[in-house]
């Protein structure tokens, strides 16, 4: 009963927020609830959702100050520069920006934190996709499926947990895994390429002059057609020069052509490159670096909590850059309405990882799972283990998968011969759709960064993603990384 309890319930939660019937809060908090009631859980739910609470708090408080951290250093164009090296790189092709979306994130994920990719490859491309009318959804769909795939090295969340789990050492495991992450990147750049043809054949090459977004031979008439739609131009404007009530549609079917030349508060970039920014701090550029650059130093050296850290980046960046009080409220406004979906959210995924454990069906599904496996199969645990880890390191979290499920399938797999860390390996390729799952928590920072809708968001990815895994585990297996 657990079992089909768990499954109905991971199978209504996917429905009502793919097909957009109820927002994602909501559904991550109701589902759950009612599915948990149904199980016998009572009043002890309230137990399991407080414990869970507890677990994620510090990362909600993370969470709220990194977004407001980095919006202000967008606000005063501390990213301008790069902005600008970037346009001049990719030559507002749409294909060169999704693939060096795609190459960046692979870049700096070296570092292993989910959280601080996001912000800097969102920081860096969004402003860039939405001047040329190109879907925020691409972004995220790329930067997830990449930073899924190097989330595999040693000191990466996954690997770390399942080298805990099993008793291996987290460099057995991924050094024979190289050539299949290798395969895994290849195959996320493919996909990049192909995204960006689809979005260069919808909008073409654009052309940026003063205060005008348009396609190379669009006439005064296209011009005019553009300015029928005023709310999604402001829109796109107001996102892309930080404006304060900034908001984006989750996707496009028609890249937005602006032209606002007759309104020098509208334009969006000059001829030059240089990005129009009401609160830009030029004179304060070296400061905002340097304390950018102290912050992520901080964040990788790894001694002081991370939501620390950015306590006191929002208070320094704050008074560095705004000296006024009405100025500072003003900032931390401007930023409330992306702060309160992501913490929201993340608090929201207590809920349903509360009930999943509290409730006993995390264990019983992964029992169920294992029970239906055929015993003849035995020697073929390492491709069972990595099909397994794709959809269940979404549904559920990396712990769940590493300490409940994955010691059950090595133990019952060391009966035919197949080493721990075999196992280990295996288990990987399910990351590049776990970084798309919504109770990951750098994954809600980025799509509530790029302001785009979780259902819109895994139509375009989950699919890509499972492909980008079941090429790391056919590479894995062809170069003995596991046995197949």
């Amino acid at each position: 009963m657990l079992v089909i309890l768990g499954f109905a319930m991971i199978a209504t939660f996917l429905y009502l927020i793919m097909s957009k019937r109820v927002v994602p809060v909501a559904a991550l908090i109701l589902v759950p609830i009612v599915f948990g009631l149904l199980a016998g859980g009572g009043l002890g739910l309230a137990d399991d959702i407080t414990e869970s609470i507890q677990d994620v708090a510090p990362t909600a408080a993370l969470l709220f100050f990194a977004i407001t951290f980095f919006g202000i250093m967008i606000d005063v164009g501390l990213f301008d520069p790069l902005i600008r090296a970037l346009l001049h790189v990719v030559q507002h092709d749409p294909v060169k920006i999704v693939i060096g979306t795609a190459l960046l994130t692979s870049i700096v994920s070296l570092d292993g934190d989910g959280s601080t990719t996001f912000i800097i490859v969102t920081s860096a491309f969004l402003p860039i996709y939405l001047r040329l009318g190109m879907s925020p959804v691409v972004l995220t769909c790329v930067t997830a499926t990449a930073n899924g795939t190097l989330n595999t090295v040693p000191w990466g969340g996954s690997t770390a947990r399942a080298a805990a789990a099993l008793k291996v050492s987290p460099i057995d495991i991924f050094v024979p895994m190289i050539p299949a992450i290798a395969a895994g990147l290849v195959a996320t750049l493919v996909f990049a390429f192909f995204l960006g043809r689809s979005e260069r054949r919808r909008l073409g090459l654009v052309e940026l002059r003063d205060g005008v977004l348009r396609k190379p031979g669009s006439s005064t008439a296209d011009s005019t057609e553009a300015k029928a739609e005023p709310a999604m131009a402001k829109t796109a404007v107001a996102v892309a020069t930080g404006g304060p009530s900034a908001t984006v549609p989750a996707d496009r079917s028609h890249g937005p052509e602006l032209d606002a030349a007759g309104d020098p508060a509208q334009e969006l970039i000059s001829s030059d490159g240089r990005v129009n920014r009401p609160n830009a701090r030029p004179k304060l550029l070296w400061f905002n670096l340097a304390l950018t650059l102290a912050v992520m130093t901080l964040l990788v050296e790894g001694t002081i909590e991370p939501a620390v850290i950015f306590f006191v980046g929002v208070a320094v960046a704050l008074i560095l850059n705004f000296r006024r009080v009405t100025e500072q409220r003003a900032q931390l406004e401007a930023h409330a309405s992306s702060v309160v979906g992501v913490v929201g959210m993340v608090f929201a995924a207590t809920v349903l990882t509360g009930v999943l454990s509290g409730s006993g069906m995390v264990e019983a599904m992964a029992d169920w799972l294992v029970g239906i496996i055929p015993e003849s199969l035995g020697s073929h645990f390492p491709v069972i283990a990595g099909l397994l880890s794709i959809p269940m390191t979404f549904f559920t979290s990396n712990d769940a998968f590493y300490f409940g499920m994955l010691p059950v399938l090595n133990e019952t797999a060391s009966h035919f011969g197949v080493s721990p860390v075999e196992m280990a390996r295996a288990s990987l390729v399910g990351q590049p759709l776990h970084q798309s799952s919504p109770i990951v928590a750098s994954f809600l920072l980025l799509i509530g960064l790029a302001k785009v809708d979780l259902g819109d968001h895994h139509r375009k990815t989950i699919w890509r993603a499972v492909v980008v895994g079941l090429v790391m585990l056919l590479v894995g297996g062809l170069t003995t990384a596991f046995p197949l």
